[in-house]
């Protein structure tokens, strides 16, 4: 059972969908998947994959990461009504979802690139859980990059790592003990710790909600301890602020993309 399975169990159960069971039989119908404005569309293959599922024939007009006008149609779908109606609210669930990541990671991206050319926008762990593969695939369709995927592939020391342990220094030196061959990325919230962190040659430096003249100033001092070392900006960064942190880091990382967006407009109508 691969994860679209598990979604549509949630939605039909071992009953299936009721109302449809009992107002059709076999009427066959089309249907269009209509994107209801401008974005960058994403979840198209899911939306195949789940209508495959269903036993309906579905054309794809549109492909995950182009940039779509309103009322443009990304898919046409023929096959049994109570078939298209299983995955309709589904379909268009991930759609739209997706859609709103890729739509504003590219958003952020763009406007970035003209202040640094060489900034990355990634996603965190602030995901939904059970949903975060497609969360984090729609930031890489947006132009966007992942950052980790979960606890088990990088290593991040964060706020309460350095409180358990007692320090950075502390935790940076056991890590090198512990895991020598990974890279070690530190979160530190003042300039002390991101200082003691950079001399002790933390590999990536995650400034955490550090307003944007003082991460500036901040990442100076760490580039002239060690010019190789990654500057990493979080906590704090919106559309409006975003610029004023892409002139000094080397990338940002944003909570907000996945456990927050606004979901993009599609919907599925009857022909």
């Amino acid at each position: 059972m691969d994860d679209i399975d598990i979604y549509l169990k949630e939605d039909l159960s071992n009953i299936g969908d009721i109302t449809s069971e009992a107002l059709f039989s076999n009427e066959k119908i089309n249907a269009n998947i209509i994107c209801r404005e401008r974005c960058v569309v994403a979840g198209l293959k899911e939306a195949k994959d789940i209508f495959n599922k269903l036993g309906v024939i579905i054309t794809l007009l549109s492909k995950d990461g182009n940039l779509v006008k309103k009322e443009t149609i990304v898919a046409k779908l023929s096959g049994p009504a109570k078939s298209i109606l299983k995955g309709e609210r589904l379909a268009l669930n991930i759609i739209c979802r997706m859609s709103g990541i890729a739509t504003e990671t590219k958003k952020l991206i763009e406007k970035c690139k003209k202040i640094n050319p060489n900034i990355s926008i990634t996603s965190t762990r602030k995901t939904t859980p059970g949903f975060r593969k497609y969360e984090k695939k729609a930031v890489l369709i947006g132009g966007g990059e992942l950052h980790r995927f979960g606890l088990y592939d990088a290593v991040l020391i964060k706020d309460n790592h350095i409180k358990i342990i007692g320090s950075v220094e502390k935790a940076i030196k056991k890590m090198k003990e512990t895991l020598m061959n990974n890279k070690i990325e530190i979160e530190v919230e003042n300039e002390k710790d991101a200082i003691t962190a950079a001399k002790l040659a933390a590999d990536i430096i995650m400034l955490d909600n550090f307003s944007s003249k003082e991460g500036k100033i901040v990442a100076e001092k760490i580039r002239k301890i060690n010019p190789n070392i990654i500057i990493e900006i979080s906590g704090g960064v919106t559309l409006e602020n975003i610029t004023d942190y892409a002139s000094f880091a080397d990338r940002i990382s944003l909570g907000y993309l996945t456990h927050s967006i606004k979901s993009a407009d599609f919907s599925l109508e009857v022909i």
